[in-house]
C-alpha cells in the first residue's frame, strides 16, 4: 500500500465545513431578511462601491481549538440580490496577500487570528472595495454530523482521489475515492473536500463550491425541505452571527428560490506565488472589483476604475522582493500528447512542493529547479519540520519517467491525477 506522508499543518487543520454551512445556513440567513437591504450609502466612499438592493455577508469557517483561536481557512462573500432573488458567492483564497490593519500584508486566514472577524472583515472591504452587512463564523467540527442529518448528497467525482498521511492529528487520513457519481455519507463526503494534490488550494475551493450546490439541491429536495428548521436549529449552535434565530429559520421557505433563481460561484482572481518557502495568492484588484461591479449591476465608473487601480499600485508597490509570481494564468492542462499512457510534458504537469526537511529555502530551491524544466508550480508550503527522512515525488504512472533526472536524490511514486503532482522534501535533500 502506498503511504505518502505529507505531514502540513494546514491539511491537518480542518477547512472543509464552512461551505456546506453556508448553503445549510449562511445564504439562507441572509435570503430570510425579507426587509433588509444593502448599504447602497456607502459606495460613495472612495473606492467602495455598493448596490441598493444587494446584502454581502462574509463567512469565515474557522478551525477553533482549546489552546488556539483558530483561522479561517475557508473565507466567502455571499452576495444576496434582494430584488432579483440571485445570489453568489465569492472565494477569497486562505493564501491570498492582503492588507491587515496592524500587521502589514499576511495570508487571508491570519487576519482572524490576529484580531478575529472585526480584523478579516477590513482586510476583505479593501480588497473588494465592497462592505460587509454581516458576518457569519462557522465551527469546522460537526461536519459529518451534519452531512448524514441530511441523508448525504450526491457528487460526480471528477477523478481518481488517492491520499493516504498515518500521522494526521486525528489519528490518520485516507482519502480513497474513484471517479464517477456516487452517494456521499458524512466520512465520505469530508474525504471529497479535503482532497489537494497539485491544484493546491484552487483546486479544493473548485470542488468546495460544486459540493455547495450539491447540498443546496438536497436541502430543496421534498424529504428534506420540511425538516430544515428543526436542521437549522441544530446547526445554529455551530454558527456564531450578528443575525437573529428567528432570521436563520425564516431562510427553509427561501432555498428553493435560490437555486431557482441561480447559485453562481466564482474566486477572486489572480495568480499563485511564493516567497522563501510561502505560498501566496496574488490577487488581481481591478479585475475583481470589475466582477463584483458587473455582478451589482454597478456601471464602473472612471472613478471606481481609478481607485482600483491606485488600490493594486500601492498593492503591488509593498510586495516584497525575490517574491515569485506564476508567469501566467493557472489552467487545466491539455490532454492532448498522443494517447492516455503517454507521458506529458513539463509544461502541462502542475505541482505542488512541500518543504518536510527543516531546510530553510529548500522549499523555494526545488521549486526553481522544477520551473526550469518547464513545471508549473501551483505552491510551496512549508511541512512538519524536519518530519520526513526522504524527498519523495508522487505523479501518475503516465508521468514517473518525466520526473527522473532531478539534481537531488528521490523516490517517485504513482498516485494522484494525470497533471498533477507532489514533491515532499526529505532531510536527504542536499542543498545546492
Amino acid at each position: 500500500m502506498r503511504r505518502t506522508r505529507r505531514p502540513k499543518r494546514s491539511y491537518r487543520r480542518v477547512k472543509w465545513l464552512a461551505f456546506f454551512l453556508l448553503v445549510l445556513v449562511g445564504i439562507g440567513l441572509f435570503w430570510g431578511f425579507g426587509g433588509l437591504h444593502g448599504r447602497g450609502g456607502r459606495g460613495s466612499a472612495p473606492g467602495m462601491m455598493a448596490g441598493d438592493h444587494t446584502v454581502h455577508v462574509m463567512i469565515l469557517g474557522v478551525d477553533q481549538r482549546a489552546d488556539d483561536v483558530g483561522r479561517s481557512d475557508t473565507l466567502m462573500v455571499a452576495t444576496l440580490d434582494t430584488e432579483s432573488g440571485k445570489g453568489s458567492l465569492l472565494s477569497v483564497p486562505r493564501d491570498t496577500r492582503l492588507a491587515i490593519e496592524g500587521h502589514g500584508y499576511d495570508k487571508a486566514n491570519h487576519a482572524y487570528a490576529f484580531g478575529g472577524h472585526a480584523l478579516s472583515q477590513s482586510a476583505v472591504e479593501k480588497l473588494l472595495g465592497v462592505p460587509m452587512d454581516h458576518y457569519i463564523i462557522v465551527n469546522t467540527s460537526a461536519f459529518e454530523r451534519i452531512i448524514d442529518a441530511i441523508g448525504g448528497v450526491d457528487i460526480d467525482v471528477e477523478k481518481r482521489m488517492h491520499y493516504e498521511d498515518p500521522w494526521d492529528d486525528n489519528g490518520g487520513l485516507v482519502i480513497d475515492l474513484y471517479p464517477g457519481e456516487q452517494h456521499m455519507d458524512g466520512k465520505k463526503a469530508i474525504q471529497y473536500v479535503r482532497y489537494r494534490d497539485g491544484e493546491g488550494d484552487i483546486g479544493r475551493i473548485g470542488r468546495q463550491q460544486k459540493f455547495m450546490k450539491a447540498v443546496l439541491e438536497k436541502v430543496i429536495s421534498p424529504e428534506i425541505l420540511p425538516r430544515l428548521p428543526k436542521l437549522v436549529e441544530e446547526v445554529s449552535s455551530a454558527v456564531k452571527t450578528d443575525m437573529s434565530l428567528p432570521e436563520m429559520l425564516d431562510f427553509a421557505k427561501r432555498l428553493k428560490a435560490i437555486h431557482d433563481a441561480g447559485l453562481s460561484a466564482d474566486m477572486v482572481p489572480g495568480k499563485p506565488a511564493y516567497y522563501e518557502d510561502i505560498s501566496y495568492w496574488i490577487p488581481d484588484i481591478v479585475a475583481t472589483r470589475q466582477m463584483l461591479a458587473d455582478e451589482l449591476g454597478i456601471e464602473f465608473t472612471p472613478e471606481l476604475r481609478a481607485a482600483a487601480e491606485a488600490a493594486a499600485a500601492e498593492y503591488k508597490a509593498a510586495l516584497p522582493k525575490g517574491l515569485t509570481v506564476a508567469g501566467g494564468e493557472q489552467k487545466k492542462a491539455t490532454t492532448d500528447t498522443g494517447g492516455e499512457d503517454a507521458p506529458m510534458k513539463p509544461q502541462e504537469i502542475t505541482v505542488m512542493v512541500i518543504n518536510s526537511s527543516g531546510i530553510n529555502g529548500a522549499g523555494a530551491q526545488v521549486a526553481d529547479i522544477l520551473k526550469r524544466k518547464g513545471f508549473r508550480i501551483s505552491s510551496v508550503e512549508t511541512g512538519r519540520t524536519d518530519a520526513k527522512e526522504k524527498t519523495s515525488i508522487t505523479t501518475s504512472a503516465r508521468n514517473t519517467d518525466v520526473f527522473y533526472g532531478m539534481p537531488f536524490p528521490c523516490i517517485i511514486m504513482d498516485g494522484g491525477s494525470s497533471n498533477q503532482a507532489v514533491v515532499n522534501i526529505g532531510r536527504d535533500y542536499k542543498k545546492k
